[in-house]
């Protein structure tokens, strides 16, 4: 039973994995592809791991697991948000067929801090 679970885990986690990087070579435009890459490979790596807990259960396993998953899930939003910031504060052209810019004028002039 447990080889089944650690199996669906598996593949999961590849599929999401392949999701990601398929969303960055197919999205148009910076915004988008950190988006698939950061939400498609963070779950994609999560499942990953919990079927190696699965598929190891020792407590080095465990513990080295669990603190990756945590640090995943704790720095990959992080990290694009920053990237994402970068990226408009420098102008970053954005795709086409993008309709609304909720952060058009609410940068300061020195583009250091949201006016609120």
């Amino acid at each position: 039973m447990i080889e089944w679970a650690v199996n669906i885990l598996a593949v999961g986690g590849a599929f999401f994995v392949f999701v990601a990087g398929l969303g960055v070579l197919r999205m148009p435009d910076i915004y988008l592809r950190i988006h698939a890459a950061t939400k498609a490979s963070s779950l994609g790596i999560g499942l990953l791991l919990i079927a190696l807990i699965l598929m190891d259960p020792t407590a080095p396993v465990i513990v080295k697991s669990v603190l990756m998953i945590f640090f995943v899930f704790l720095t990959a939003p992080v990290a694009a948000h920053m990237i994402g910031r970068a990226a408009y504060l420098h102008h970053t052209q954005g795709w086409a067929g993008t309709k609304k810019d909720e952060l058009k004028d609410k940068y300061a002039a020195d583009h250091t801090k949201l006016d609120s």
